[in-house]
């Protein structure tokens, strides 16, 4: 498989996360949607849902990023358009260092159209895992094969 091409992502996916916070020894559990809408020579990534973590309150969270192509390659970036990593979709694993701490990502595409990635992040602020588990939504579906559009 030589995995997504950008346009591969468009549509509405349903989203689970996982989220293990070594350093304070609790979980997290977030369960919502992501859209990927083009926009420009890219797309804008946003997701919407619920995040419970340990016993406080559940709440309502939200996150942005903007993905494009080039060179055969997938750039994610935040929302005010700084780099965050980018990857290459044949071998989807990427880092990202923001003082002090370091974050590394493994995509896997092998399930596609399911797609999980999952985050190592540590450094002397932060040290948790998280995995992402995406699959398409009925209302929204995107194609369902990789590499079957731009």
């Amino acid at each position: 498989m030589t995995g997504p091409r950008l346009g591969d992502f468009i549509g509405l996916w349903q989203v689970d996360r996982q989220i293990e916070d070594r350093r304070a020894g609790g979980c997290g559990h977030f369960s919502g949607t992501a859209t990927f809408t083009p926009s420009g020579a890219g797309l804008d990534y946003a997701e919407t849902g619920i995040l419970a973590l340990g016993a406080a309150p559940p709440l309502r969270a939200e996150r942005r990023y903007v993905w494009s192509a080039s060179g055969g390659r997938i750039h994610v970036a935040f929302a005010d358009g700084r780099p965050f990593h980018d990857f290459d979709p044949a071998d989807p694993a990427a880092t990202h260092f923001c003082a002090p701490d370091h974050y590394v990502v493994r995509y896997d595409f092998s399930r596609w159209p399911d797609w999980s990635s999952e985050w190592q992040v540590s450094g002397p602020r932060k040290d948790y895992a998280m995995t992402s588990r995406f699959r398409p939504d009925a209302a929204g579906q995107p194609p369902t094969s990789a590499g079957s559009n731009g």
